[in-house]
C-alpha cells in the first residue's frame, strides 16, 4: 500500500500541485467553498425534512438542495483527493483521516437509504425518515470537525 501512495504523490499533476505556490492554495480554497455549499444544502435539507422553512414547497426545495448538495460534495470529492494527493503516506496513516473517510461512508450510506424511504409532501416527515435526518446532520457535522483535526493532528 505504501508504493501505491507514494506512487500517487510522484503523479505529474500532484508534483505540478506541489511545486507551484498559486495551484494548491487555489484547490484547498475550492475544498472549502465545496465543504460549505455541501454543508449548507444538507442543513438546510434536513432541517426541511424535519419541519422548518414550511412556507417553502417542500419537493421543491428538497430537489434544489439535493443538486446543490450533489454538485458540492462531487467539487469536493474532486479537491479532497487533490490535497489527499500531495501527503497521501502520510494522510492515510491518520487515524483521524482514516475517521473522516469512514464518517463520509457512513454519511453517504445515510443518504442512500433516506433516498430509499422519503416520500413526497409538505409535511415534516415522520418515523424513520426523522431519524436519517437527524443522523445526516451529525455524521455531516461529525465529517467536518474530523476534516478540521487533520490539519491539527500531524
Amino acid at each position: 500500500m505504501d508504493e501505491f501512495l507514494a506512487g500517487i504523490e510522484q503523479l505529474a499533476i500532484v508534483r505540478g500541485l506541489k511545486a507551484s505556490f498559486v495551484p494548491y492554495p487555489i484547490v484547498n480554497a475550492l475544498h472549502i467553498m465545496s465543504i460549505g455549499a455541501l454543508l449548507t444544502s444538507i442543513w438546510l435539507m434536513d432541517l426541511r425534512i424535519l419541519g422548518a422553512f414550511r412556507s417553502l414547497p417542500y419537493a421543491a426545495f428538497i430537489a434544489l438542495l439535493r443538486r446543490t448538495a450533489f454538485t458540492a460534495f462531487t467539487g469536493a470529492l474532486v479537491t479532497g483527493s487533490l490535497l489527499f494527493s500531495v501527503r497521501a503516506r502520510e494522510y492515510a496513516a491518520m487515524p483521524i483521516f482514516l475517521t473522516k473517510m469512514t464518517l463520509i461512508l457512513l454519511a453517504g450510506a445515510n443518504f442512500l437509504t433516506f433516498m430509499h424511504r422519503a416520500r413526497g409532501g409538505d409535511g415534516p416527515a415522520g418515523g424513520t425518515v426523522t431519524i436519517l435526518a437527524v443522523l445526516s446532520l451529525v455524521l455531516w457535522t461529525s465529517v467536518l470537525f474530523a476534516g478540521r483535526f487533520i490539519g491539527f493532528l500531524n
